[in-house]
C-alpha cells in the first residue's frame, strides 16, 4: 500500500509540494520545511524522518531520483515529482479538510502551498473550506440546554465559528496583502 493511499500524512503531501517547481535535494527540502517564516512555524521534522519519507515516496512512484555530481564531494540525490505525484498533490491541495481537528496542520499546509500556486488557488481553497465548515454547523445537533451534550455542542459551535472568522481573515489577507506583494 502506498503512503498516500493509506492514512496520508500531511508531511508527505508537503514534500510533493516542495518539488512542484522542480528537482531538489533532501537538505534543501529540509531547510524549506524548517524555515521559521513558513512551515517551520507549523511543525519540526528531523532530517532522518524526511529522508525516510522521501524514500517511501520514491518506492511508491510519487517521486523519482537522479544523482547529481559535485566537484569535490560525493554525488547527491535529487528528487523530482512524477506525474502521479503532481496529480496527487494538486488533488490534495484543492480539497478542504474533512474534520475541524485537521485545520491546525493540514489546512495551514494546504494554504501555504495554495498561496504559492496563485491567489486564486488560495481563494478557492478558503471558499471550499468555508462551505465545509458551514456544513459542519448545519450538521451540529441541537441538544437541550443544561445537559452535558449541550456543553459539548456549544464548544463545537464556538470552534466552528472561530474557524469561519479565521477563514474570513485568510481571505482578506489573500485579497489585500498578497496582492500588494505582487
Amino acid at each position: 500500500m502506498s503512503p498516500l493511499t493509506r492514512t496520508p500524512l500531511t508531511i508527505e503531501h508537503a514534500l510533493l509540494g516542495f518539488l512542484l517547481d522542480g528537482a531538489m535535494h533532501g537538505y534543501d527540502i529540509h531547510r524549506q520545511i524548517m524555515n521559521p517564516q513558513g512551515l517551520g512555524q507549523v511543525w519540526q521534522v528531523k532530517q532522518s524522518q524526511l529522508y525516510a519519507l522521501l524514500n517511501r515516496l520514491e518506492e511508491s512512484g510519487f517521486v523519482t531520483t537522479a544523482l547529481e555530481t559535485q566537484d569535490a564531494r560525493p554525488p547527491r540525490k535529487m528528487f523530482s515529482l512524477t506525474e502521479t505525484g503532481r496529480q496527487t498533490f494538486l488533488q490534495w491541495i484543492s480539497s478542504p479538510v474533512a474534520h475541524g481537528r485537521d485545520m491546525r496542520l493540514d489546512f495551514l499546509v494546504k494554504l501555504f502551498f495554495a498561496r504559492q500556486i496563485s491567489p486564486n488557488a488560495a481563494e478557492d481553497l478558503i471558499e471550499l473550506q468555508r462551505e465545509t465548515c458551514q456544513r459542519w454547523q448545519l450538521e451540529r445537533e441541537d441538544n437541550s440546554s443544561g445537559s452535558f451534550e449541550w456543553l459539548i455542542s456549544e464548544f463545537r459551535r464556538g470552534q466552528i465559528d472561530a474557524m469561519l472568522a479565521w477563514l474570513d481573515q485568510c481571505q482578506h489577507f489573500i485579497l489585500h496583502c498578497d496582492s500588494e506583494d505582487t
